[in-house]
Parts: structure tokens; C-alpha cells; sequence
């Protein structure tokens, strides 16, 4: 069985004078599979809700009402760095060796991890950026100020100086600060899809990369958090009553498809479970990598488990004694990055050479046909896409193929003399049988 695990970030003052949990615990690293453990405990650190990224070696956590980031080297299990900035730190998200942070003051900074390079953009936000959401080719960020701006990954990294940073779309349909983005996998224009929440006591389904809502779902509180299925069939919200809702995309109450409720705006009224009292409402959702188990932390330190294909009851996996900011899952499998920083390069704003600092995961040479038909775990890539576009080209024209269809129609031809032969025969065999 492969082995998955969680991050989970806790912030403010203790809930209670426990001596089982470490002084100044601020990260906990958990197995969730094959049995549930605390891995490792990393201390000095307060992240707000947003402010927890993980990748393969490092984590990142922005602090509380502060302008610094403390970064953790996760083989050593120690903090490596306290890396700071000009603004104070709201939210971060990863995306390869690059982590964007959103500011207090509506900017986004660009932060390489293996240069040091620093990119800075106009604040496009008016208030708090709160959250930050990435994909391959773009970046969205959610603000307090109620919009959505979606920018190109490509633009933002690039290394003319002269660029101007400006979002490449605006989603503005709610009216209140957003609290939570998430987004599909798909980067394809017409089926990526994000899901906002907001304190407008709505969610909205979005095209980003076309900048069209394609569907407003109320509910009956505020939404805290949400989280994504990793296939786009359903998300999940958490709301200030504690209550917490499945929305589905493609099932009896869709969402999208023939089958789903007229109009842009739906309902949802019904909660498929509610947190105990003493737990608080769900601050943050984390979904496992097959999406059948969804963890949400809470307010009053408890961190509990949801089966998604029962809906039975929750069931308690830890209570850390202070308020459940994020929850960050980590992929069970091996990364494919071709390189692996193995020591962070501190953020430089300015002008000079940049050295690139990191350590080759991936063999310099080519790989070979027979090794990559050896390390695949099914039909190998490269013949997948062979047949794709063999089955995209139109049929040629060869002599072979001219050939042959002159044949055909020989051979019909001849059949349909056949036939017409039959025919008459017939004919006169009626004829003679209705004489006689």
C-alpha cells in the first residue's frame, strides 16, 4: 500500500493547558496510510489560513500578521531559513521550484526558489490578497476585495524587466471577500474549471481562462473553505454553522449536463454532515490523493476524518490544541521534476546574475525507446500519442489504396448483376407458376 501523508498548520494561543502536545508546535506531519501517526512535529510557527506550502523538500509557512516566511528542510526535519519581505504575508502556494506569496497590500511576489530571483507585482488588489491557487500556466489569486484576478505563469516570470505585470482576466462576481480557491487539473480553455468561495454565502463555477461563470451555489452560511475532487465531480465546502456540504458536478443533483437544475444560481440547503459542537466549523479541508477520505481542521484543534463514500459520522484524528489553519496532502507518488533544490536560495529584488541551484534527479542523457517502455507502468507515453495522431490524420491517397478500391468496385459491379439476374429470374418464375 502506498503511503500517504499531511501537513497540518496551527495558529493562535493554546486552547487549553495540555502537556501532551509540544511547546510551540506550530506544523504536525501525519501518516493517514496504513495507519495513522504523527511523522514529525516542527516548531516556531504560526501560518494563517493560506500560508502553508509543501513540496517533496522544503515547507513553507507564512506567519501570522508578519512579514516573514519560515522555511523547513523536510529530510532534516529542522527550520532551514526565516526568509523576509517587505509586506506582510497573507497567503502562498507552490508550483514547482517557484512559490508566489499574496500580500497584505494587494501585491503578488514571484519568488524562485533555485535563483533567489524576486519578481514584485503592482498592488492589482485593493485589500488582502487571502488566497493563492496555481496551475501549470496560470496563477489566481482571491482578495478581500471581493475580485479574482487570474494571471499567466509565463508572464510573470519573465526576465524583461520592462514587463508589465497586469492580471490577464478579472472574475467579479461576487460581493464579498473571497475565502478559498481551488482548481481543476485540466488546462484545457474549454473544461478547466475553478471553484471560489466567498462571504457572500456563495460559491461560484468558473471557466478562469475564459473569465465566464458558468454557475452560482448558495448556501445558507458563509463558506470557509472548500476542496476540490482531483476529477472535478464534486467539491466540498465548509460554512460557518459547522455544516459541511458535497456539491455534485455530474450525478441526480448536477451541477452541469442535461441533468442539471435550470438557471445559473442553485441552492443548497441540505449538509451531508456537521461538526460537533465542541470542534467549531471547519477552517480547512484537505482531500486524499483517490478522493474518498476528506480531513477537516477546525477552530477548536481538532482535526477529523469524513469517509466520502459512506457519509457515515466523523471520527477524531488528532486534537492539537489550537486553531486548524491548513490542511496540505502530498502526493503518494514519486515526483517527476527533473531537479530537486536542496538548499533555498534567499529572495534577491534587483538586478544581477543568477545562478541556478539545484541537484539533477533525472539522467543527463536521452532515454532510449527500450528504457522508456521498461520504466512505464502502461502503454508508454510517447506510443499513446503516436496512435492519437495517427487516428487525427486524414486517410492518404496511395497507389495501394487506389488499387484496391478500383477491386471494390469490380466486385460490385458484379454483384449487382447478380442480383439483377436474380431478380428477373424470379420474375418469370412467378409469371410461370401464375399461368399455370
Amino acid at each position: 500500500m502506498l503511503t500517504e501523508s499531511y501537513f497540518v498548520s496551527v495558529s493562535g494561543p493554546p486552547l487549553a493547558n495540555n502537556t501532551a502536545i509540544p511547546k510551540d508546535a506550530g506544523i504536525y506531519e501525519h501518516t493517514l496510510h496504513p495507519t495513522h501517526a504523527t511523522s514529525a512535529v516542527l516548531k516556531r510557527s504560526s501560518a494563517p489560513s493560506g500560508g502553508l506550502a509543501v513540496s517533496g523538500t522544503h515547507i513553507f509557512a507564512a506567519q501570522q500578521d508578519k512579514s516573514s516566511v519560515h522555511v523547513y528542510a523536510r529530510p532534516k526535519g529542522n527550520q532551514e531559513a526565516v526568509v523576509n519581505f517587505p509586506e506582510r504575508i497573507r497567503s502562498v502556494a507552490l508550483a514547482q521550484d517557484v512559490l508566489f506569496l499574496g500580500t497584505q497590500e494587494g501585491r503578488v511576489i514571484v519568488w524562485e526558489l533555485c535563483t533567489g530571483r524576486q519578481v514584485t507585482t503592482p498592488p492589482c488588489h485593493v485589500q488582502a490578497v487571502t488566497c493563492v491557487a496555481v496551475t501549470p500556466y496560470h496563477i489566481l489569486t482571491g482578495s478581500d476585495d471581493s475580485n479574482i484576478h487570474v494571471w499567466s505563469l509565463a508572464r510573470l516570470l519573465e526576465l524583461d524587466t520592462t514587463t508589465e505585470h497586469e492580471p490577464q482576466e478579472t472574475l467579479s462576481n461576487h460581493r464579498a471577500a473571497i475565502t478559498a480557491l481551488a482548481l481543476s487539473k485540466s488546462v484545457n480553455p474549454d473544461t478547466n474549471i475553478c471553484v471560489s468561495a466567498s462571504k457572500d454565502k456563495s460559491c461560484v463555477v468558473w471557466n478562469y481562462q475564459l473569465g465566464t461563470p458558468l454557475r452560482t451555489i448558495l448556501f445558507p452560511s458563509a463558506p470557509m473553505s472548500l476542496a476540490l475532487d482531483p476529477c472535478a465531480r464534486a467539491f466540498y465546502v465548509s460554512t460557518e454553522d459547522r455544516s459541511l456540504y458535497a456539491v455534485e458536478m455530474f450525478g441526480e443533483k448536477a451541477v452541469f449536463g442535461p441533468e442539471s437544475t435550470e438557471g445559473s444560481a442553485v441552492q443548497v440547503s441540505a449538509a451531508f454532515g456537521t461538526a460537533p459542537q465542541e470542534a467549531g466549523p471547519a477552517t480547512c479541508l484537505g482531500l486524499s490523493y483517490d478522493g474518498t477520505i476528506l480531513l477537516s481542521g477546525h477552530s477548536g484543534g481538532q482535526v477529523r476524518r469524513w469517509d466520502l463514500s459512506s457519509r457515515a459520522d466523523s471520527t477524531e484524528l488528532a486534537s492539537l490544541n489550537a486553531t486548524v489553519t491548513n490542511i496540505a496532502f502530498t502526493s503518494p507518488l514519486s515526483s517527476s521534476n527533473p531537479s530537486r533544490p536542496v538548499a533555498i536560495i534567499k529572495p534577491f529584488l534587483g538586478n544581477r546574475s543568477y545562478a541556478f541551484t539545484s541537484r539533477i534527479e533525472s539522467d543527463m542523457a536521452s532515454e532510449t525507446r527500450f528504457s522508456s517502455m521498461l520504466n512505464s507502468s502502461g502503454i508508454p507515453q510517447y506510443v499513446l500519442e503516436q496512435a492519437i495522431m495517427e487516428f487525427q490524420q486524414p486517410a492518404g491517397n496511395t497507389a495501394g489504396d487506389a488499387e484496391l478500391q478500383k477491386e471494390n468496385e469490380e466486385l460490385w459491379e458484379i454483384i449487382n448483376e447478380q442480383r439483377a439476374l436474380q431478380k428477373k429470374t424470379l420474375e418469370r418464375y412467378v409469371e410461370a407458376k401464375s399461368k399455370a
